[in-house]
């Protein structure tokens, strides 16, 4: 009988062992810079641990990636392939939660939803394929930065093609079917078309869209909110002249080199709270999607706390100015792109609201801040920030908590004006 039952007990143990080991969560990110973090240490932060799906892209055709040099202009010297970014943070920490997340990423510089949809960046750059290679569980869409917003309220503001084309990726991640379709039909007219800043022609171009054979019913979409930007709040100069638009649209901004920057908010709030309306009732129109990741609002909520500066971006003569209030920064030297900061905080963003985990939980020794350069206070306060925004945690920190963030807030003081960060590049 004892025989018997060992027997059974190691039959038992083989067959339910790997059955308990659960296969990885494949996850794939859609987006652009904001995505990719545009500089170090966050562009290439754990990139061996995550599959860049540009990068083949970029070795065949350069032309997909950013034009401004990010040091010496020569060969090399744009975002260097392969990218981690935060996607890279996100696997960092899904790994210390004990999670298994099989990491991708598919992004390029300024990209729209729409220009990630109909490949615009290059005939070699087949971003829509890429969200076709395979089935996954979850897939996150980061729109280009102001595109989400009302008419006239950003340089690429365009709210109808964020909505048809956010619509566009679900149902083509969740049914897959072949399409061929205008634009005219996409937004129901012509006129409706052309007011997107498109062509009579590019309106009445068929798109013809081959089937996704990998599409899935059960994949989770979300919708990554944006952050406000401070160079579209805070009156400034432009250092370089503006050439960027989205999927060839109009430029709106042509400010020369030196001349005042376009405006088009008052405050962060104002802007987040636009980026908040867009990307949560689209949301909520379309059933198909599983939810918003608040990245802006925790953005803005770091602000209104005092923890991030919300202001005083520029000097009076409107040129940059770095650290101006020693509070912590959020963003890049450009004022658009996050930094390390923001960049840490978008990750624990998206990872408290794709796992259901508090980030809280991943406390003062995480691994990724400590690789980033993120001192334990600072990482702590950031992530109670998170943990606030997905409502995990109160509004009022413990004592202990509120230490910390104090301690780390006196900590970025004193190096207010010793850190210059990277050289600024638009």
């Amino acid at each position: 009988m004892n025989k018997r039952l060992l027997a059974l007990a190691v039959l038992t143990a083989a067959l339910t062992g790997p059955a308990l080991a659960a296969d990885p969560i494949k996850i794939l990110f859609v987006g652009n810079s904001y995505t990719f973090g545009r500089v170090d240490p966050v562009l290439s932060y754990n990139a061996a641990a995550v599959h860049d799906l540009t990068a083949g892209f970029n070795a065949i055709n350069p032309a997909g990636t950013n034009s401004y040099p990010m040091g010496t202009v020569g060969q090399g010297s744009f975002e260097p392939h392969p990218w981690g970014g935060v996607p890279g943070i996100f696997k960092k920490m899904t790994d210390e939660a004990g999670m298994s997340y099989d990491v991708s990423l598919s992004t390029r510089n300024a990209a729209s939803l729409r220009g990630q949809f109909l490949d615009t960046a290059n005939a070699d750059w087949k971003l829509r394929e890429n969200v076709a290679t395979q089935k996954w569980d979850t897939v996150v869409l980061q729109e280009q930065s102001d595109a989400a917003l009302p008419a006239g309220k950003g340089k690429n503001a365009n709210l109808a093609t964020f909505n048809a084309y956010a619509n566009q990726f679900e149902k083509f991640i969740h049914n897959g079917a072949a399409q061929s379709y205008k634009e005219t039909d996409l937004f129901g007219s012509l006129a409706a078309c052309m007011a997107t800043g498109l062509s009579s022609g590019s309106c009445n171009t068929t798109r013809n869209i081959a089937a996704n054979t990998n599409a899935s019913a059960a994949t989770k979409v979300y919708l990554e909110e944006s952050w406000a930007r401070p160079d579209m709040v805070e009156a400034h100069k432009i250092t370089t002249p503006d050439l960027t638009s989205s999927d060839g649209r109009p430029i709106v901004d042509t400010s020369a080199a030196g001349g005042n920057a376009t405006l088009y908010y008052n405050s962060l709030a104002g802007m987040t709270t636009d980026l908040h309306n867009s990307f949560f009732n689209r949301a909520a129109t379309n059933p198909g999607f599983a939810g918003v990741v608040p990245v802006g609002d925790a953005f803005q909520l770091a602000v209104d706390q005092g923890l991030a500066q919300g202001n005083s971006f520029y000097g009076a003569d409107g040129t940059f100015v770095e650290g101006a209030t020693g509070q912590l920064n959020l963003w890049w030297l450009d004022r658009t792109h996050a930094n390390k900061y923001g960049s840490y905080l978008s990750a624990l963003t998206l990872f408290g609201s794709i796992t259901g985990v508090d980030p809280l939980t991943l406390g003062a020794t995480e691994q990724a801040a400590i690789d980033l350069g993120i001192d334990a206070n600072t990482a702590l306060a950031l992530q109670h920030v998170a943990s606030q925004q997905l409502g995990f945690s109160s509004a009022v920190p413990e004592p202990q908590s509120l230490a910390l963030l104090l301690a780390g807030l006196g900590l970025i003081a004193l190096r207010t004006g010793k850190r210059r960060g990277d050289a600024l590049a638009r």
